[in-house]
């Protein structure tokens, strides 16, 4: 930007090559969008966080309207301010000039730059944006992909609720109103989709149930078990249940919640692109590349999701239990977390149907909860289990589970029959792994997972900031980035090692952070 000796400010020949590439871009990529209307187009383009918006925006307002000052101005500051005397100029000239489309970037103006609407004097704006939102998506083609039809209006009923929910469900950041938008749009529809899904689950669940009751009937004369009659290929039958031992009353009570999984072939999840999971690992963990290739090439060829056992040593704090969250995560399967501090050899391994604390194994709850047949299991410090033999080792249990053999055929003494448990994953940390016993050293694949240092900050911190607002039930596109100075006073205070450490820092500059935005 330059100014004129009227301090009129203009587009330089830089600004018009950058407006003209980002037309060009938006015309060239843009593909899905194009059918939308303009305003809801702009309206995703700005809930996404696309940087290049503005140019855009002021490509086609330099089309309609070239060398508008007032555009220019806008560019090099886009806020609340200049966008509104932007959208004012753009209006008087509809008017005036007779250009009806005038009117409708100056709403797409105001959409990409107002902020949540705690301003009264800014209300009317909001509520103009609103309007032609709601009518742009009461005029969208019926043949939009459902994807960005379904976003575009979560981001114009979100933006039509902010007036009302600005204060209570964002009163901690300053936050474009297109970002809060679409996040509280998300959430407006949030049980109407469980809803579906859950009708959907139960909706499989009978088909599955009759399905077994058919193949059951084909054959009456065979007491089937898991191994005589196999599922078929991805999915497996956990365990079977006569019906005559499931009315039996004590049995009834510890099969309550495992309805959906018993006498069901149960889905395997099927194995994701690995090299997804390894980009998205790295991008999490970028100091831990050849723990992430050691335990990925051990899926390589697999038709679903099964890991050897794996144990995972390394110093407190250096993100081992993270990262086998993450990574049971990226490969699509349910984590089921035991502390192995306060598990027994007996509860892990079921307690027998005479006692009135009969449970079935954690392997199979982990099941019954997923719903699907192969979950990872993770067995948090195994070095710190109890070594007394009271109520059984947890070091003991464990040896059937781990190998597919005794694993496939797994004698379940609250259920009393065996069950098909091969497809589980297991996956253990340990600060040392010198205390552990060596029959139980010999069935994990071990690694020594390392401590990210001072040049991994970068990384980390989205992760780390993303944990955070996660257990504060907060959306991460509602916080305003960390500003540099913010980055710089973190990095002052981790010089690598603990992530833990690094969260605790963390949360101190976020409250500040915080505070500094509910002032301003």
């Amino acid at each position: 930007m330059m100014t004129d000796d009227t301090d009129e400010i203009t587009f330089t020949d830089f600004d018009l090559d950058l407006i003209e590439g980002a037309a060009e871009d938006s015309a060239s990529s843009d593909d899905e969008l194009a059918k939308l209307p303009r305003i809801l187009r702009y309206g995703l383009l700005a809930s996404r966080g696309v940087n290049s918006v503005y140019q855009r925006l002021a490509a086609d307002i330099e089309e309609s309207c070239p060398g508008l000052p007032l555009a220019a101005a806008w560019l090099d500051m886009p806020n609340a301010d200049t966008g509104s005397r932007l959208a004012a100029e753009l209006d008087h000239r509809s008017v005036v000039e007779d250009k009806s489309e005038l009117r409708g970037l100056a709403d797409c103006i105001r959409l990409t730059s107002l902020m949540l609407p705690r301003d009264k004097a800014l209300i009317e704006d909001h509520r103009r944006v609103a309007r032609a939102l709601l009518a742009a998506l009461r005029k969208l083609d019926h043949d939009s992909p459902l994807r960005l039809a379904a976003e575009a209006e979560a981001v114009t009923y979100g933006w039509a609720a902010l007036p009302v929910c600005a204060n209570d469900v964002t009163r901690t950041f300053q936050t474009p109103a297109a970002t809060a938008a679409a996040a509280l749009g998300a959430q407006m529809a949030k049980y109407r989709i469980e809803d579906v899904t859950a009708k959907l689950m139960a909706h499989a669940a009978r088909e599955r149930v009759e399905r077994t009751k058919s193949d059951r009937a084909v054959a009456p004369e065979k007491d089937a078990r898991a191994d005589d009659a196999p599922a078929p290929n991805g999915q497996v039958v956990v365990a079977q249940i006569d019906s005559a031992e499931v009315s039996r009353h004590k049995l009834k009570d510890i099969m309550a919640p495992l309805s959906k999984v018993i006498n069901i072939a149960l889905p395997l999840v099927a194995m994701p692109p690995l090299s997804e999971v390894r980009r998205a690992l790295l991008a999490e963990f970028p100091y831990a590349a050849l723990v992430v290739d050691f335990v990925l090439a051990d899926l390589v060829g697999r038709p679903t999701v099964r890991l050897n056992p794996l144990l995972l040593s390394g110093e407190p704090g250096s993100g081992k239990t993270r990262f086998a969250e993450r990574m049971f995560h990226h490969l699509g399967v349910s984590c089921w977390r035991t502390d192995a501090t306060a598990a027994d050899g007996s509860a892990f391994g079921g307690t027998d149907r005479r006692w009135s604390t009969a449970q079935v194994c954690h392997p199979m709850l982990a099941i019954a909860r997923a719903g699907h047949g192969n979950p990872g299991i993770l067995i948090d410090e195994i070095d710190k289990a109890a070594i007394g033999r009271d109520y059984g080792r947890l070091f003991d249990r464990l040896l059937a589970f781990l190998e597919s053999e005794t694993a496939r055929q797994y004698p379940d003494p609250a259920l009393q029959t065996t069950l098909d448990l091969r497809h589980v994953s297991y996956v253990a940390t340990a600060n040392h792994t010198h205390t552990l016993p060596s029959p139980l050293r010999d069935r994990f694949r071990q690694i020594e997972f390392p401590k990210p240092a001072a040049e991994d900050l970068e990384a980390l911190l989205p992760a780390v900031i993303a944990d955070i607002l996660r257990d504060r039930g907060l959306d991460r596109r509602w916080m305003i980035p960390f500003t540099t100075a913010e980055k710089q006073a973190i990095a002052r205070h981790w010089h690598g090692g603990s992530v833990r450490r690094l969260r605790r820092v963390v949360e101190v500059v976020m409250r500040e952070h915080d505070a500094w935005a509910a002032r301003n």
